[in-house]
Parts: structure tokens; C-alpha cells; sequence
């Protein structure tokens, strides 16, 4: 093995250059201890750029890491504080295209640090936890830097890493970040129903992590035979799994096994996800790939979103001038949804704002992003029930999503209804 440091001590001094770029994994995947350290002697390092996707960790907060620039790949959970102090510095990109971006420089990735833990062959790492774009970081990296964390699942397919790709290794015995399940509000849970009636048994579904998808997973207990594909999975999925709800036997690909690009949880979903061949571990450039979800049969991708209008263009980025998203997968599994035989997309959102004072539909973005497009939209779904806006014209389009708006906005959306 190549010499080994405690990730506390690290030199980073004596690997950057000017001008480099740093990028480690999302979510999880972050090598914390690393990070830590990085910042640690930011004092001491020459000018370099961090490229970070979603940071789910307090790694942004910490001092010394003000004197970073950033370049953002997303702009949720921590990444906003990254995003505000780069003025803006967000790449606005579907996250299918990431890889090719990486490998061709146009998102230039110098140095990776990476979470890795040993298997039974001396010469082969596991990423654990984490997937999605990695292998494209460590391939276009001119070192990559590898902390151990022995605590992390073994996990298999495209998380095995050949030892060959690793510069330099660094010990650590600081847990990784962990993305623990929100409880989802009863409105939530009432839009999740909803969600629930339309997937029919023996489809694959897709969905990501916060109060939505957890509400829509404990919504589908009622289903069998399902599948899952999805960019991550939360612990939400493991009682589909183990109850037998989830199958995998009638995807069409992958037969019998759950396919993500990682797994954003706690040391629940690890500890499950660990040497379990039923967990397959796959690369941003399969599990979001259109030639991937066309193979699907009935792939039914569930989203979110923060705003949605009456001609059905979906912001899933920003709030007003704050960043609360990302384009991210969202129109990948849209489109993937529609091109799977007896698949569908579906847009899943409460009326509302929690606490109630806008509406979530609205009559037009005023500004704001379009994340999917209105030609893109397929099912929309709130409380107050499904709107089916696959080939509607823009008249019909609106009045469908008034009948689900909250009762206290229909009017006034009826007059904005007007200025489509």
C-alpha cells in the first residue's frame, strides 16, 4: 500500500498547485476528515477553486474555508453558503451531463478526495456510499486523495475502485456525514396518496430524499412487485425492501436488484446497503442515462418542485433570490419517465408554501428558473388532487392545475389564467 497519513495531519501544501480545483463526492460520499484538514490550512495554500455538488455536512461553515472560491454544481442543503460567498458561481446542467463535463475539462477536477473502505481483495477499494460522478473525478484528477473509513458499507458494481487510481492514502476515524429521513407533514403525506394511486404494481419507481419521498414511500406499502432506480435512496427504502414491496422482478433490466448512484442515510441504510448484492451501486451515466431508463418497464420517476405555473414550467431552484435546489436529475427522470413503455412523470408538491401564505402554483415564474420545461410536463400532483397535463393545450393546462391549486388561490389564478 502507498504510504499512509492520519487525514488530520494531511500536507495539502505540498500537493496544489495554483489554480487547481478540488472536488470530492456529494452528500455522504463527503471525506470529512479531509475537508476538515483542507480547511485547516487554507491560510497556507496557494489560490484554488472547490467544484462541490451537494454538501450535506457543516464542512462550509467552518473558518478558513471563506478564502476558497467555488464553483457549484447545485445549490442546496449547505452548497447555498458556497453559492452566496462564490457570487453566484452555479453551473445550471442536468446531472446525465456531469460526467462528460468532467472528462472533457469543461469542469476541470485537479484534485479528488474520496471516502473509500478495503474489501477482501488488497488491491480493490469500495467507494461505500457514494457513486453518482466519482469514478469520472478520480479518472481526470491529476491525485487523488483517499481517506479510509473502515465503518463505511461494502458495497459493489460500480463502487469498486482499483487501488491503481489512489495517489495518496489518509486514515481517518471520523464518521461520515449522515442524511437522516424528515418526518413529512400531513399535507405531504395527503399529496403522497395521491402519488400512490397512480403507480400501478410491477412498476419501478424513483424518487430522492426529504419529506416528499419518504411520505410517497410510506404511501406505496399497499403496492407489490415494485422496482427501484434511482440517482440515491434514503432509509425510506429500506422497509419497501425488506417487506417485500420492492422486488425488482419486473424492471426489464437489472432484474432483482436496486439500482442507485448512492445512498443518502443514516448508518440504518449502510449497514443494509452493506455486502448486499440486492444493492447495486451504479455511475451518474447509467442510472440517468435516457438509453438506461427507455429499457424500464413502467418507470414512474417522482419530483418535486418549488413552484410550478399554469403553463407547466417547474422551477425546482430558487426562492426568490436564494437557492433551495438544483437542476440536478429532475429532468433526466422526467423525460426517462416518458420514455419508458407505461412509464409516466410526476410532479409531486403541497398547494402550498408550509406555512400557507403562497401558493405553490402559480401564474408565472416571474423570473424565476425554469428547471423542466412545459413541453417536458407530464402529471402534476398536490393535495387536492392529480393533473394530467400530457398533450393539454395551454388553456386546459391551466385550468387543470387551478382545480388542484389551494382553494384560496383558484381565483386569483383564474384571472392570471388570462396572461399565458
Amino acid at each position: 500500500m502507498l504510504a499512509q497519513a492520519r487525514a488530520e495531519d494531511f500536507d495539502f501544501a505540498s500537493i496544489l498547485s495554483a489554480g487547481d480545483h478540488i472536488g470530492w463526492p456529494q452528500g455522504t460520499g463527503e471525506p470529512t476528515a479531509l475537508t476538515s484538514r483542507l480547511a485547516s490550512q487554507s491560510d497556507v495554500l496557494p489560490p484554488v477553486t472547490l467544484v462541490v455538488g451537494m454538501v450535506t455536512s457543516k464542512t462550509l461553515d467552518l473558518p478558513g474555508m471563506e478564502r476558497f472560491g467555488y464553483l457549484c454544481l447545485n445549490g442546496a442543503a449547505s452548497t447555498r453558503k458556497a453559492v452566496a460567498s462564490s457570487g453566484g458561481r452555479v453551473t445550471p446542467i442536468h446531472l446525465s451531463s456531469i460526467p462528460g463535463l468532467i472528462a472533457t475539462r469543461r469542469i476541470p477536477i485537479d484534485v479528488a478526495l474520496i471516502r473509500v473502505r478495503p474489501t477482501d481483495d488488497p488491491t480493490v477499494y469500495s467507494l461505500g456510499v457514494m457513486v453518482d460522478f466519482v469514478h469520472e473525478m478520480i479518472e481526470a484528477a491529476r491525485i487523488v486523495v483517499a481517506e479510509v473509513d473502515e465503518t463505511m458499507p461494502l458495497t459493489r458494481c460500480d463502487a469498486l475502485l482499483s487501488r491503481d487510481h489512489i495517489t495518496h492514502f489518509a486514515i481517518s476515524d471520523v464518521n461520515g456525514p449522515e442524511i437522516a429521513d424528515p418526518e413529512p407533514s400531513a399535507v405531504e403525506l395527503a399529496v403522497a396518496r395521491h402519488v400512490a394511486a397512480l403507480i400501478p404494481d410491477k412498476a419501478t419507481v424513483q424518487f430522492g430524499v426529504g419529506g416528499m419521498p419518504v411520505a410517497v414511500a410510506r404511501a406505496l406499502e399497499g403496492h407489490s412487485n415494485l422496482g427501484l432506480h434511482s440517482g440515491v435512496i434514503p432509509d425510506a427504502a429500506i422497509n419497501l425492501i425488506e417487506k417485500g414491496i420492492i422486488t425488482n422482478r419486473y424492471k426489464g433490466i437489472d432484474s432483482g436488484v436496486s439500482v442507485t448512484g448512492g445512498l443518502f442515510g443514516t448508518r440504518q441504510l449502510f449497514s443494509f446497503a452493506h455486502n448486499n448484492d440486492a444493492i447495486c451501486m451504479r455511475r451518474a451515466a447509467y442510472t440517468h442515462s435516457a438509453a438506461t431508463l427507455s429499457q424500464i418497464g413502467a418507470f414512474h420517476s417522482i419530483n418535486s418542485a418549488i413552484a410550478i405555473d399554469l403553463s407547466g414550467q417547474v422551477n425546482a431552484e430558487m426562492a426568490g433570490a436564494r437557492y433551495l435546489g438544483a437542476v440536478g436529475g429532475q429532468v433526466d427522470f422526467v423525460r426517462g419517465g416518458r420514455l419508458s413503455p407505461g412509464g409516466r412523470s410526476i410532479i409531486a408538491l403541497t398547494s402550498t408554501t408550509p406555512d400557507g401564505k403562497h401558493s405553490k402554483i402559480v401564474g408565472g415564474l416571474q423570473g424565476q428558473p425554469v428547471t423542466t420545461a412545459r413541453s417536458d410536463i407530464d402529471l402534476v400532483v398536490t393535495e387536492f388532487g392529480v393533473a394530467d397535463l400530457w398533450g393539454l393545450d395551454l388553456n386546459a393546462r391551466a385550468k387543470a392545475l387551478i382545480e388542484i391549486a389551494h382553494p384560496d388561490f383558484r381565483d386569483a389564478l383564474s384571472r392570471q389564467a388570462y396572461d399565458i
